[in-house]
């Protein structure tokens, strides 16, 4: 029995129904699975982060937005699902997050190394170790090169611009934290041993002068050529 030509077009039209109804499901999913684990949230606050995001420790992508003195100011970048993209913008809001550096204590000059180094709108990623507040505790990854990349705790621990301090946020007698303070304190220790940053020694003749100006002779010699100064 032949099937004729209004009976193929029938059921290529009850076909592609179905096809468009699955197809149409399926993208269903995929939004209501994405916001449920939050792949498509712009987080603009860091109280806004779920706390699951926290205890794992999650990669989060973000924008550098400006350096400050309390840490990295950054704009998160979620994942982008380009059929999802005018959805996703929807859903944005603006804002940045507050990033410190996790185990380090910055000194002056690190926050003006930072600002050379870094590029402004500088593309990075930060673990989340934790959060204080409205601050978060990272490790900052930064691309350096097209398959390098640096971790900021430990570049500014290597070029002496900083301390090694408590790692706040995560337990302290878990493995993931001494795992981490054991490569700061290493890229303390290679600053120390070459003498780089706040660890450089003081050379003979520095500590000279460095004695002569704080001698009370000297200083009283200092006033005394000031007193006569004024008089005259």
């Amino acid at each position: 029995m032949k099937i004729t030509r209004e009976r193929k077009i029938k059921d290529f039209k009850i076909l592609s129904f179905f096809q468009n109804i699955s197809t149409g499901m399926a993208i269903a999913g995929v939004i209501l699975f994405a916001k449920s684990i939050k792949l498509t949230t712009k987080f603009t606050s860091a109280v806004d982060i779920p706390i699951e995001f926290i205890e794992k420790n999650v990669k989060l992508r973000g924008r550098l937005y400006q350096i400050t003195e309390k840490g990295l100011e950054v704009e998160h970048v979620p994942i982008n699902l380009p059929f999802l993209s005018s959805l996703q913008r929807k859903w944005q809001s603006n804002g940045v997050l507050l990033v410190r550096l996790a185990g380090v204590e910055l000194t002056p000059n690190a926050i003006v190394w930072l600002q050379e180094e870094l590029k402004p709108s500088q593309m990075m990623w930060f673990q989340l170790l934790g959060r204080e507040d409205l601050v978060l505790d990272c490790l900052v990854l930064v691309n350096k090169g097209r398959f390098f990349s640096v971790c900021l705790n430990e570049e500014i621990l290597r070029q002496g611009l900083g301390k090694t301090i408590r790692i706040e946020g995560l337990h302290h007698d878990s493995p993931f934290y001494w795992k981490l303070h054991k490569r700061l304190l290493q890229a303390e220790l290679k600053a120390l041993k070459k003498n780089k940053g706040i660890w450089k020694e003081e050379t003979y003749f520095e500590k000279l002068r460095g004695h002569i100006s704080n001698n009370t002779f000297v200083q009283k010699l200092k006033q005394f050529a000031n007193w006569l100064r004024i008089r005259i």
